[in-house]
This record gives C-alpha cells, sequence and structure tokens, in this order.
C-alpha cells in the first residue's frame, strides 16, 4: 500500500477528484494548504501599496492506494491537475504500513 499526496491548484480539485473515481478510487481526503515552490509567489497591488504573496493557495489531496493501482492513480493525477504552466504542484509517495477502518476493524487494502 501506498499514500499518494498531490499538492494542487484549487480549480483543479474536481477534475482530479473524478479521474481517482474513474479508476476506482473510493475516497480521498482534501486540506486546503499554502505554499511556494519555484514560483516564489507574487506581488499584488492592494489599494495603491504593493505587497508579496508568500504563500499561495493550494490544495493537498491524500489517499491509500493498493500497489496494483498506484501508476494509474499518479497518471490520473498528473493529467488531471496539468494546466502545463508553472505552479501546476507535485506528487509524493510514501509507503503506507499499515490502514484500519475504525467502523468494521477491517485492515490493510480491505480498509482502503
Amino acid at each position: 500500500m501506498k499514500l499518494v499526496s498531490a499538492i494542487i491548484k484549487p480549480f483543479k480539485l474536481d477534475d482530479v477528484r473524478e479521474a481517482l473515481s474513474e479508476i476506482g478510487v473510493q475516497g480521498i481526503t482534501v486540506t486546503e494548504v499554502k505554499g511556494f515552490g519555484r514560483q516564489k509567489g507574487h506581488t499584488e497591488l492592494y489599494r495603491g501599496a504593493e505587497y508579496v504573496v508568500d504563500f499561495l493557495p493550494k490544495v493537498k489531496v491524500e489517499v491509500g492506494i493498493s500497489d496494483e493501482l498506484l501508476d494509474r492513480a499518479i497518471e490520473s493525477i498528473t493529467k488531471a491537475a496539468n494546466t502545463g504552466k508553472i505552479g501546476d504542484g507535485k506528487i509524493f509517495v510514501t509507503p503506507l504500513e499499515q490502514a484500519i477502518r475504525i467502523r468494521t476493524g477491517e485492515t490493510g487494502n480491505d480498509a482502503i
């Protein structure tokens, strides 16, 4: 099992959710986050004063995936979140040692 964490642009969330649903992913966790990468933020003008926006709004999508679905999930997220512009985001894959469904006590892939 793997934990896939994707940091994406907020307006791409629905596209990513639909793409994951199409390959059989049943649940995701979404968190509103802020950050920056190579973009390093940008400047904005507000009431005549210029200020720097260091942290840009992003969305973090997390999903527990069986090893069999991993490559398809990464491909789906990549295609759905891609705009071709800077700041499209990143995907991180980490090992997931154990998953437990609290309601039923199921473990492993059954809990996902």
